[in-house]
């Protein structure tokens, strides 16, 4: 067993052929002792009573996604029955129940092993902020290992747990997973409840989750992500199944202008190494002037946002300002020349920023971005513990104040061994999407897991077929991926599902008018047809009136027959539209007309 990846499939295929979970709990422990880094976890739950935990769950239950699977939470998540610091032994308390979270994870079979290090009140991306011995980077300890949620990484990339949960305000869920080679998912604002979670800033706090691979991040997130009516900023989100990825999308990245890598000569080989993968994904790059996003990012410790982590310690403040790290207190200790004036002000420029960005987001399916510029040791951040916290937070600090979500995946090494990564970003409730692109990422090229030698495994296979909530819908035209009116289904959650054909007996035509120009398909069994291109998405049911709405004539939505036998709805043409059309039916796609060059 010492040599079984703690992938969420690996050990569930050791379950099914007869792993004891008790046997499991004992792997963790011993596995925790050998790396031997007393830095890692702030509590650690008693190896016996895990042991009975573990055997109390019975036969294994293929149904439970996490049955069996060991897990880590930052500590200023809530455990029942254990502390929680935040890193400031002077805050400690005794949580009296599970975050939301939490419980939802362990209802669906997974073990909590412990509660790791972080940078304290989760304020820093370096992850040496900590009254407590730091965590060593699981790859080179001469590096940091990132923060704030600084364990929580570690103990996923030495393997020691398969899944994490950290959390994410300025990058805190993405930065330690770029230092230590593993997944950090950052979920859309709301997503994930708060609901037993410490904040750092109310209005831009989410618990991210760290895994090993794509896959096993995106299975926690689905378990989950659970509406909590408790919680003021849960929101409703969708977690569909992982699908495949469109054929085409479009992908903003910073242009020559405002990329920055601070020198760094590998980091900046290794991103347009990976650009260029996404790009024979059938990605088209399109670069993006960053300095809105840049200027947003500049709020979140020189605005008024920093008064939010002032109520979180307020009282510790006034009354006991030494029990704060030395530069907690320094960076918190600026919200008290604030003013409700200053709060309001910062209101109204982030709005002003947000409208800048917005052509740019639009004007795209997702960003990608190298997750951190560039590398920093223990011994930058003894020389100077500010300036590297801040440059580690170039790509990061503007994302959840323009409510994204993202999820940083590690790709092939540099060409000095660091870690490879990049992080994807997109619009809030596109969180599936990303993940399904950064499944695809995360299989190219030669990279091991983490720390360990375990290789990265095959994908599962996805089943490309619309949930109970959602409706199919077969497109053939301008709503295709990458084309005008794609947005109009990615806008109200549609997700490729995957490429089909018609059955033979259908007509295709270039309809008069435009822009947008539109193609029209007719069913016309008593003529000579062809199998025409379609793509299958999924759109959730409850948008799909609102779809239907911006369907003009002569298109209607009605039923297509597939060349495998199958029927789903899709977008047909009323014979009257045709008139002074052209024929394309020889093309047999939009495409194929598109590049013909007739437009």
């Amino acid at each position: 067993m010492q040599t079984l990846p703690f992938t969420i499939g690996a050990l569930h295929d050791a379950y099914a052929k007869g792993l004891r979970p008790a046997d499991l709990v004992t792997e963790v422990f011993r596995r925790i002792r050998a790396v031997d880094d007393p830095g890692m976890f702030l509590h650690l739950f008693d190896e016996d009573a895990l042991r009975i935990a573990a055997e109390a769950l019975g036969p294994f239950d293929p149904e439970k996604p996490l049955w069996g699977i060991p897990f880590a939470i930052k500590d200023n998540i809530d455990a029942a029955g254990a502390p929680t610091t935040a890193a400031c032994p002077a805050f400690t308390y005794t949580a009296d129940a599970d975050a939301f979270v939490v419980a939802h994870l362990r209802a669906a079979g997974a073990l909590l092993i412990g509660k790791t290090n972080l940078d304290q009140f989760a304020t820093g991306l370096v992850g040496m902020r900590s009254p407590y011995q730091p965590p060593k980077n699981a790859l080179d300890p001469a590096i940091v290992p990132g923060g704030s949620s600084s364990g929580s990484a570690v103990a996923v990339a030495h393997g020691l747990v398969s899944f994490s949960l950290g959390t994410d305000t300025a990058g805190s869920g993405r930065v330690p997973a770029a230092l230590n080679n593993i997944v950090g998912l950052k979920p859309t604002l709301g997503a994930l409840s708060a609901s037993g979670m410490v904040p750092a800033c109310r209005t831009l706090d989410t618990i991210s989750i760290f895994a090993l691979t794509v896959d096993d991040a995106y299975r926690a997130f689905r378990v989950a992500a659970v509406y909590d009516a408790a919680d003021a900023y849960c929101r409703p989100v969708p977690a569909p199944p992982l699908t495949a990825v469109p054929p085409k999308f479009r992908v903003g990245i910073p242009n020559a202008e405002t990329i920055e890598f601070l020198g760094d000569r590998a980091q900046e080989a290794s991103f347009r190494e990976t650009i260029g993968i996404l790009a024979s994904m059938g990605a088209e790059l399109v670069e993006l002037d960053f300095k809105p996003f840049y200027a947003v990012a500049e709020m979140l410790y020189d605005g008024a946002w920093v008064a939010e982590r002032f109520t979180v310690v307020e009282t510790l403040m006034r009354d006991r300002p030494e029990a704060l790290h030395p530069v907690t207190r320094q960076i918190v200790s600026a919200a008290e020349s604030l003013s409700a004036a200053d709060a309001f002000r910062g209101i109204y420029r982030l709005e002003e920023l947000k409208r800048k960005a917005e052509p740019l987001l639009g004007a795209v399916d997702l960003l990608c971005v190298p997750t951190i510029p560039t590398f920093f040791t223990v011994a930058d951040l003894e020389a100077d513990p500010i300036t590297p916290n801040s440059q580690f937070g170039t790509y990061t600090n503007f994302v959840n104040l323009l409510d994204l979500c993202g999820i940083a995946v590690p790709v092939a090494p540099r060409s000095d061994k660091r870690p490879g990564g990049v992080t994807l970003l997109a619009a809030a409730g596109r969180d599936g999407a990303l993940a399904a692109l950064a499944a695809q990422l995360e299989q190219t090229g030669e990279r091991r897991l983490g720390a360990t030698d375990w290789p990265v495994p095959a994908l599962p296979e996805t089943g490309a077929a619309a949930t109970d909530t959602e409706i199919e819908i077969a497109v053939c035209g301008a709503h295709m991926s990458g084309l005008p009116l794609n947005g109009q289904l990615t806008d109200l959650g549609g997700r490729f599902l995957r490429r089909a054909e018609t059955a033979p007996d259908y007509r295709f035509y270039a309809l008069a008018g435009g822009p947008p120009f539109r193609p029209g398909l007719v069913k016309r069994p008593d003529a000579a047809g062809a199998s025409i291109e379609l793509e299958i998405w999924a759109l959730p049911s409850a948008a799909f009136g609102r779809f239907l709405q911006g369907i003009p004539a002569p298109l209607a939505i009605g039923t297509i027959h597939l060349n495998d036998g199958v029927s789903v709805k899709g977008f047909l043409c009323e014979s009257a539209g045709t008139a002074g059309a052209e024929d394309i039916t020889a093309l047999k796609g939009w495409r194929a007309f598109l590049q013909r060059g007739a437009l």
